[in-house]
């Protein structure tokens, strides 16, 4: 990405939050300017600035933001892990967690049963599913988040633009494609795929911030299951059974937040008490009331 995220805002409300968290940002040495409308329409002037619903007023730009291929950094991860000796099954199912004395011992699988020392649970969206094979609730709802795909077009977003007003991200890939999309769908589903009423918002959404989109052919959509915690924060924690470790709570933004995650996670499973930075994020909080909530959105998983 060449000129990073842009979030761009549409009234005096959203810019002192906007001026708030750059000078957030700065403080914590993270590149951040607050672009009025001029300098907006300087860098991108196919948004509309005057018609819309909610007319662009300007934007909080950080210019080493940017975006990239989620399979590929998985891939990276993967072939990294391989080289340092990980065992990598694909293709196979976790069907059960086995417990001995409160202990876990292993985990059964399609493949066989695994043993362990220490069994560290990182399954995302299916997190409450594999906890509950070990007999443990967690405070986490699955939903489900659409993404979109559109028809290969000539080169004119060079970065991330996110338009706050009516939530709607977009990029363009390499092939051309503009990568899009919104808000969750609104209630608990281990469905990967959406509703129509959230193809319509996004839709809505990203003609208001682009109208040429009105005439771009949207190629395919899917959707990925979003482990949402209760304070829209994650949970990096052992949990009350032995052996077994949580990194899960991660919401909308974990892919961002991978290598913090996983260097927080390796630390609390090698050395069984948590990192600094993630000594907030205990399963806990939840019981006796000390919910982290950064952004102050309340006490439901969908309003994170």
């Amino acid at each position: 990405s060449q000129r990073g995220v842009l979030n761009l805002y549409h009234s005096d409300a959203q810019r002192d939050a906007y001026t708030r968290r750059g000078n957030a940002m700065r403080l914590h040495g993270v590149d951040a300017e607050l672009l009025d409308r001029a300098a907006v329409r300087k860098m991108l002037p196919f948004l509309d600035f005057d018609n819309a619903r909610f007319p662009i007023q300007g934007g909080l730009l950080q210019r080493r933001g940017g975006t990239v291929r989620h399979d590929a950094v998985a891939w990276g991860y993967a072939r990294g892990a391989d080289n340092r000796g990980v065992d990598i099954i694909q293709n196979c199912e976790v069907t059960g967690i086995r417990r001995e004395n409160g202990r876990v011992i292993g985990v059964e699988t399609s493949r066989g049963i695994i043993g362990c020392g220490k069994l560290a649970l990182a399954a995302a969206g299916n997190s409450s599913r594999v906890a509950e094979m070990a007999g443990l609730k967690l405070p986490i709802e699955s939903h489900v988040l659409q993404a979109f795909v559109s028809e290969g077009l000539k080169p004119f977003i060079d970065g991330v633009v996110t338009f706050g007003a009516g939530h709607f991200y977009v990029s363009q890939s390499d092939k051309g494609g503009l990568v899009f999309g919104g808000d969750l769908d609104g209630y608990n589903s281990y469905a990967q795929r959406g509703n129509l009423a959230t193809v319509e918002h996004v839709a809505e959404a990203g003609k208001a911030m682009i109208p040429a989109l009105s005439r771009v052919r949207v190629l395919r959509s899917w959707g990925g299951i979003m482990d949402m915690s209760m304070d829209g924060s994650p949970i990096i924690d052992r949990t009350p059974i032995d052996n077994l470790y949580l990194n899960a709570g991660w919401c909308y933004g974990g892919f961002k937040a991978t290598p913090a995650s996983g260097f927080c996670f390796a630390h609390l499973v090698a050395r069984g008490t948590p990192q600094k930075t993630a000594a907030a994020f205990r399963l806990d909080r939840f019981a006796r009331g000390y919910l982290v909530d950064e952004k102050g959105q309340g006490a439901q998983p969908n309003l994170h």
